[in-house]
Order: structure tokens, then sequence, then C-alpha cells
């Protein structure tokens, strides 16, 4: 993932991954400060691993039962504990005015120290897809891996079509 000089954001470094919620969420904590914060992976999205009103639409979206969507939730979350595990050292870049979620969550881009984008790891591996609903510079790009990443049948793709 490349950024323009002429983008607004804000990078922040020296964080750990204090948790990982989901497989588009996580928390990190300030080196320094030790002060914590919730991220969700700008751009991307994952299943859930619980019952809530976004898993409800996601059933009514995918034709999928829930129970299948949880499963799936279960794989994708697992694979990104498995990128990003606890006391991981991370960097997070937000884009412009939507830096905040409705549920105060930071939306940001996520990198590990060898420069991996988090966000963009876990469409290429097929656990999670592009997600439209807040700005999100990477976007096309997102679609284009997806679109690699359902065709090869890569991670949640190999049990379903789409999630």
């Amino acid at each position: 993932m490349q950024f323009h000089a002429n983008a607004t954001g804000f990078l922040k470094t020296h964080l750990k991954i204090s948790k990982v919620v989901d497989g588009d969420g996580i928390f990190v904590r300030d080196f320094f400060s030790g002060i914590e914060q919730e991220i969700r992976l700008l751009g991307i999205d994952a299943p859930e691993i619980k019952r809530c009103r976004k898993l409800d639409q996601d059933e009514r979206e995918t034709h999928l039962p829930g129970q299948i969507l949880i499963e799936l939730g279960h794989q994708s979350w697992n694979h990104l504990r498995n990128l990003a595990p606890i006391e991981e050292s991370v960097s997070i870049f937000t884009e412009g005015k939507d830096s905040l979620d409705p549920f105060g969550r930071t939306l940001a881009y996520v990198f590990l120290s060898d420069r991996t984008c988090l966000n963009e790891k876990m469409i290429e591996d097929g656990f999670a897809k592009p997600y439209d609903r807040y700005f999100c510079n990477a976007l096309a790009e997102y679609q284009q891996l997806n679109i690699f990443a359902r065709l090869n049948r890569r991670g949640l793709y190999e049990r379903v079509a789409k999630f």
C-alpha cells in the first residue's frame, strides 16, 4: 500500500496490540502512555463472531445461516491473531475526516513492523472482504485483491462463494 504526499491523515507509531477483538478489530496500547485504543481496520469487513444486528444483516445479504457466518468469523479472527499476536508492534494510519466510526472506534490501516498492512493482508488471504461504508482510498485495490482471493478459493472462499 502506498500513500501520496498530499493525502491527509495521521500516522501513529509505538503501539502494541493488546487484544484481537475479531477479524477486523483490535485494541492497541501506546508504548509510552499505556493508553489503549480500539481500532477498526479501515476498508475491510470480516464475518461476525457472535449474534448481533450486523450478523442478521449479513444473513439477509449472503443467504447463509448465522451459524456458518459465525464459524467463518472465528476462522477470520484466528487468522488475524496469527498475523498480529498480542504484544506485536504496530503503527496505524488514519484517513481524513472519517477517522471514527459511530461506536467510537478509530478507523485505520494497521501496519506490522515489517510494513505489512493487516487490512490488505486479510483481504489478500481471503479472510475479509472490502467494506465501503466509510471512505477508504484503498477500496479499489481491496476489491481487486478480493476478486483474486475469491477466484483462487483462498481463506474463507475455500468454504463459501461469498460472505
